[in-house]
């Protein structure tokens, strides 16, 4: 499955395409194979940047298929593509993928190092806690959307919690209601018996959505515990 998500490194937003289902791979690709391209386009409607795309696709099913390499994802970072895979070795990576650029009048670089423990993938290409609860937010709005619904209208907004302790919980409870939150019910399950929904009233556009989840996040943590995420119902058309 490939999420997508940014995230600002040294105050440069990166855009991030990564392959988060990779367990079956980590034992026996142990090469990282990196690859940097340069389209001669980055205006996402034109012609060529949609034949950009396919060669990325090209290099993917060619690697993939020769059971050369795993894709495991892409960056995008101040106009170069970055492109990374998992190799069982190091050979003929490069002159595979030279074929396919060859043609075109992309600029590229490519490098093959060994990456036993894939530090490179958990480091700048898998989501942080706090990255995939925006993912999911993203997927959330999304669904809200496909049905119509108003994301600037302010509603009721149902934000999960879970703790190891009672004295956990209390203490995130207080402070949290200081920031506009209220305590709707207890709520435990299987893996922690101390947890709470929280309501609060916001709109549920992305930018709000952030904010807010950002915001319970940090208190979450101080706390050291768990975000379970958040829901809502469509807001009312108005007549």
């Amino acid at each position: 499955m490939r999420e997508i998500f940014s995230r600002v490194e040294e105050d440069i937003l990166v855009n991030i395409e990564v392959e988060v289902d990779i367990e079956d791979y980590k034992d026996s690709y142990i090469w990282l194979f990196s690859l940097f391209v340069k389209p001669s386009s980055v205006d996402e409607e034109s012609e060529a940047f949609e034949q950009f795309l396919e060669i990325k696709e090209s290099k993917i099913i060619l690697l993939e298929h020769q059971k050369k390499a795993k894709y495991v994802g892409m960056r995008v970072n101040e106009g170069w593509y970055e492109f990374y895979f998992y190799a069982r070795d190091s050979k003929n990576l490069q002159n595979l993928v030279s074929g396919i650029l060859k043609e075109s009048s992309y600029k590229h670089e490519s490098s093959v190092v060994k990456d036993a423990k894939w530090d490179f993938y958990h480091k700048n290409l898998f989501p942080s806690e706090l990255e995939f609860h925006h993912i999911q937010s993203r997927s959330i709005i999304f669904l809200l959307e496909q049905e119509d619904d108003e994301l600037f209208a302010p509603r009721d907004v149902e934000h999960y919690v879970s703790f190891d302790t009672a004295t956990q919980k209390e203490r995130f409870l207080k402070s949290a209601l200081t920031l506009g939150f209220e305590f709707k019910d207890d709520i435990s399950s299987e893996e922690f018996e101390y947890g709470a929904a929280l309501v609060k009233f916001h709109n549920v556009t992305l930018e709000v959505v952030i904010v807010v989840v950002e915001e319970l996040f940090e208190l979450i943590k101080k706390e050291h515990g768990y975000y379970e995420g958040w829901s809502t119902t469509l807001a009312a058309k108005e007549d």
